[in-house]
Parts: structure tokens; sequence; C-alpha cells
């Protein structure tokens, strides 16, 4: 085996994805690595995409590429066989709606020695979402563009658009579980810094994925995500991490705390104004107003209303979530310094976001009955 340039498997796995097969495989025959192969698995699709994927299929050409036709199990199954199939020394994972620049295998390779106190067992690189035409691709562009900006070299997450590993280490530690639902990158990620392996991060290798537009996909992906890391956290408690972080959850805790603060703050607003209407009624003495040791309470209710609120609107815009949220906004803004927080944008925008924490609240809960019942990969082998 060529120890300077090893043989590189890229895998890649669709559901669904027809529109996106040919930018992603094109962009895969364009590294400028080499030896490189493909194994690109179907996942049992039913809109094409198998039959465009077929079209590559080429296991004689200067970059074999193999494509895997299986029933439909998941991601993490497809990655599982992409794997098994994979004679690469490396093998890197990406994602069919990720169009890799044609040097990310190049420039992951170029990391993989890392420094001298270093296992290095994977690399990942930079993902940048790009913008579409609605306010859903363009938060989602910034909210990861911040992500990658504060990310350390040394990371606890191999991301699953964009990384490569070890392949020798990637089987050793059991590769991809088929039962896993989501978040397979960070089960990985996790059990190669278990073993003493070390995962960088190298900004230069770089993959564009394309715009993540449109609300309904976007509230079911962070649903998603919240649902798969109950599994992560409750398999991987903070004691069984060897003091690893989560180093690439970004405004997540923040959003989620929005949902339960303007509940509150409604339900204050609320009681408020019915304690004020009440007050109105005569009481069993025949006089005005509510029963003493009740009167106070639509003050009580008005003020916290108004502390609730000013705390959501801080944590919408005066926080880490905010950052992201006032350069969303920065072109309302720009035209109009002094309306832009009550402008259709920023209360599309504040709906948004209550959407986002609804979906990682209705997450977390339907990973906890996945706890509770076993599935989805929280019962161990």
């Amino acid at each position: 085996m060529d120890h300077e340039n090893p043989l590189v498997t890229v895998t890649v796995c669709v559901r669904d994805g027809v529109d996106w097969v040919d930018g992603c495989m094109r962009s895969l025959l364009d590294q400028t690595w080499r030896p490189l192969e493909i194994v690109a698995v179907d996942d049992g699709s039913s809109d094409g995409s198998g039959e465009r994927l077929q079209a590559f299929h080429d296991p004689e050409g200067e970059v074999s590429v193999r494509v895997l036709r299986r029933a439909p199990e998941g991601l993490s199954a497809g990655r599982d066989a992409a794997t098994e199939a994979a004679n690469g020394a490396w093998i890197a994972i990406t994602d069919i709606d990720v169009r890799p620049m044609p040097d990310w295998i190049e420039a992951l390779m170029a990391a993989r020695s890392g420094l001298e106190d270093e296992d290095v067992v994977a690399v990942t690189g930079r993902t940048v979402f790009e913008e579409g035409d609605d306010l859903v691709s363009r938060l989602r562009s910034i909210e990861i563009e911040r992500k990658y900006r504060s990310r350390p070299r040394r990371t606890s997450l191999a991301n699953g658009p964009c990384s490569m590993f070890d392949a020798a280490a990637l089987r050793s530690s059991g590769g991809f579980n088929p039962a896993w639902y989501h978040a397979e990158d960070m089960e990985v990620s996790l059990r190669l810094l278990t073993a003493g392996g070390s995962i960088v991060y190298t900004p230069e290798a770089m993959v564009r994925h394309v715009p993540e537009e449109g609300r309904q996909r976007f509230v079911a992906k962070r649903r998603r995500d919240a649902r798969a890391h109950v599994r992560i956290v409750r398999r991987w408690p903070r004691r069984a991490r060897k003091g690893m972080a989560f180093d690439f959850i970004g405004t997540s805790a923040l959003v989620l705390a929005m949902m339960p603060l303007r509940l509150a703050s409604w339900l204050a607003l609320i009681i408020g104004l019915g304690a004020t209407f009440l007050e109105g009624f005569p009481d069993d003495g025949g006089g005005w107003g509510l029963p003493e040791q009740v009167a106070g309470t639509s003050y009580t209710a008005f003020t916290a209303w108004v502390c609730l609120m000013l705390l959501a609107e801080f944590i919408m815009w005066g926080s880490a979530l905010g950052a992201v949220n006032r350069q969303v906004m920065s072109d309302v803004r720009q035209r109009n310094r002094i309306a832009w927080m009550l402008s259709s944008a920023s209360f599309s925008l504040r709906m948004l976001i209550l959407a986002w924490s609804w979906a990682l609240w209705t997450g977390l809960w339907l990973g906890a009955w996945d706890a509770i019942t076993g599935r989805n990969g929280h019962r161990r082998p």
C-alpha cells in the first residue's frame, strides 16, 4: 500500500434525492486526490434516484464508482454498507445534497498526520450552507457559518457532510450501527475519541450544502436532531466522555428556552387581563373589586408578563442567538434602523424561532419515548 498516497473511498447515501444526485456525483468525480474510489448507496429510493445513481456505476473507471442498491433502512445502515464495501485506507463520508470542492479530499488528507502527540483517526472539514430565497435558508446559512467560525482545531464531532475516517479505526470501533436513529456521525466520533483517537478540524476542506429551504423541512430536521441527541446524551453522559464537550451545539439551548418563555409570558398576560376584567364585578359585600387576597393579581401578572417578554426579547436579539438573528435581519435594519424590530420580517423570524423551539421540544419528547421503549439505538447490544 502507498502510505504517501493511499486509496481513499468516498461514500454517499441517497433516499429520494433525485435532483441532487448529478451535482454531488460530479463533484466527487472532480476530486483532485488519486487514487480514489466512490461507493454510492441507494437507500430504497422511490423517486428515480436509484436509476440516476446507476448511470454513474463504473467499477473499472479511472475513479471506480460502485452503486449499492438496498431496501430502505436509514442513513446509518447505508453508511455501514458503504464502509463494508470500501477498499480505501481512509473512508470519507458526505451527503447527497452536498457539493465538495475539488480539493476537499486533498485538504482532508493533508491534515491527517496531526501533531506529535495525536493519533488522528478522523479529519473533518467545513460545510457552507448556501442561501436560497427564503428566511429559513438565510438563518441556516448564518447559524452554521457562526458555528464553524468558533470551532477548535481538535473537535468532538466528525460531521456527516464533510469528514474522513481511518478505515481500520472506524471498523475496530464498530462502524455505523443500523439501529441508530440519526446522529450516527456523533456516535462514531465519540467511540473513536473514547478509544484514544483524535479528530481534527481543517477549514480548508470545504463542501457546499444546497440551500436548506422551507419551514417544514427545517423543522423536521431540527426535531430529528433533538430526538437523536437524547440517545447521545443518554449513552454518552458527561462522565463517560473523558472531559470531551460537545463543541457543535451552537444556539440550540437558547432556542429551546424560547417556547416556554413565550408561553409563560402569554399565560401571564391572560391572567393579568382576566384579573383586570374581574375587578369590575361586585364582591360578596356589595362593593366593587376582587377579594383582598387576589386584588394584586393583575399587577403581579402584568409585571411577570413584562419581565418574561423582556427576557425573551433579550435572548432573541442580545444573546448568541441574537447575534445570528441580527445578521439575518441586517438588510432590514439597514433600510429602517428604527422600526426593524417591529417589521413583518422580524415577526416572521420570531415565528420561525418559535417553530424551531417547538421542534426541539417535540424531538426531546420523542427521544425520551425512544429511551423508554428501547428503540432507535437506545437498547444497548
